[in-house]
């Protein structure tokens, strides 16, 4: 019974991760009217709170390693205030103030459960073996991807049966419980004995290859955190698809949800570096065909929204076991460094929404309303082309990597 908690307790995380990151820019550009570029600003802000708060959760989860229980209760308990308080926030001149509180209660609950999911892999495994460890990876991706259809749709599903404000308010409310329900079913696995390495130091990250692949896993995040800020915008404003954004959501993390089995057992028999070789690509395939869909083409989309789906599954499994593998490899302590990871994922999302909802700002782009031909093409680079580039790039740094991993 490990395994389908360590799924529910992810499940809980990523529905409270996707809000934060897909959902936010819109709630609070339409409905709290904050200027896109505020918005930036706001995430790229908080981000230096995690600049030094990630590493120490991490640093304190090894610590203080037999305090699991309560470090998984926190973070839960964290969610299941902020979100609520978070989609009932109202437009006033207090607005930008309460909602920066807000999200450093959020994201700060949600990098201890984050990083101490990840961190526990050695523990939470079957065995401290890299079978084990990516067949563990496998259940937490499962759920996380689980998490991200239900946090994808149920606005829009709540709104349709009569939900007020765009159905947010409601979508509070029910993160919360969720957050309630798994952190009581999931108490037995925080009550298993932690395996604790050795303490970390950059020297040590190094020999082990780790460094090597933090670097792989934030500029790979880069593409993934500038289209999930833009999705919303992409699929209403330039394709003209009012109403469709959420079925795509749940088709793209459907085809990441069911393609994760398939990466793991390529990883298991290829290993994790060529399987990565392979799926990487498909995420280029949509980036490139995104760029030249036509308004109105919802089957191209949802083409695109499966291979690049696809491609994800394998970033979210692979990328994390890859790591959580050299680590206990190398007989490390992961929180600590799942802590730097954490960080680093949290970066990437920030400096996407920092660089791209300006430009969008300045290009007079508006969400929901007419816009210039100017200003859909600048959304259009910003979604497409640029992302591109950057897997590219990631591409090329998976290739560097020694054929053995």
């Amino acid at each position: 019974m490990v395994y389908p908690r360590v799924s529910l307790y992810a499940l809980m995380l990523a529905a409270a991760g996707i809000p934060l990151y897909i959902h936010l820019p819109r709630f609070a550009s339409v409905e709290l009217g904050i200027a896109l570029g505020t918005i930036g600003t706001v995430l790229l802000v908080i981000r230096l709170i995690d600049l030094v708060q990630d590493p120490l959760i991490g640093w304190a989860i090894d610590r203080w390693s037999r305090g699991q229980s309560l470090f998984a209760l926190a973070a839960a308990t964290g969610l299941a205030i902020g979100f609520p308080l978070l989609f009932m926030l109202r437009p006033g001149p207090h607005v930008v103030a309460e909602l920066v509180a807000v999200l450093i209660l959020l994201f700060s609950a949600y990098s201890l459960g984050t990083i101490l999911l990840y961190g526990r892999s050695a523990t939470l495994a079957a065995r401290p073996d890299p079978h084990a460890l990516m067949t563990l990876a496998a259940y937490r991706e499962g759920g996380m991807l689980g998490g991200v259809v239900i946090a994808s749709i149920a606005p829009s599903l709540l709104f349709g049966m009569g939900a007020s404000g765009q159905g947010y308010p409601a979508f509070g409310i029910l993160l919360g419980a969720i957050a309630i329900i798994a952190a009581v079913l999931t108490r037995p696995i925080w009550r298993r004995k932690p395996v604790i390495g050795e303490g970390l130091s950059l020297s040590g990250m190094a020999r082990a290859g780790a460094l090597r692949l933090l670097a792989i896993a934030l500029v790979n995040s880069l593409p993934v955190a500038i289209t999930s800020t833009l999705f919303l915008f992409f699929v209403e404003d330039r394709l003209d698809l009012p109403g469709k954004a959420g079925p795509l959501l749940v088709l793209f993390f459907l085809s990441a949800g069911l393609s994760v089995p398939a990466w793991t057992r390529a990883s298991h028999r290829l290993g994790p570096r060529t399987t990565m070789l392979i799926a990487m690509p498909l995420a280029v395939l949509g980036f490139v065909g995104a760029a030249f869909l036509a308004p109105g083409n919802l089957f191209g989309f949802a083409l695109i929204c499966i291979a690049s789906g696809a491609a994800l599954g394998a970033d979210m499994v692979i990328l994390p076991a890859m790591f959580s593998i050299a680590l206990t490899a190398a007989g490390l302590n992961a929180s600590t460094a799942f802590g730097i990871w954490s960080f680093a994922g949290k970066l990437s999302l920030a400096l996407a929404a920092f660089a791209v909802l300006p430009l969008l700002g300045q290009s007079d782009f508006v969400p929901g309303q007419p816009n210039s031909p100017e200003a859909l093409a600048t959304l259009n680079i910003a979604y497409a082309a640029v992302p591109c580039i950057l897997k590219l790039f990631a591409i090329g740094m998976v290739l560097a990597l020694p054929s053995k991993e």
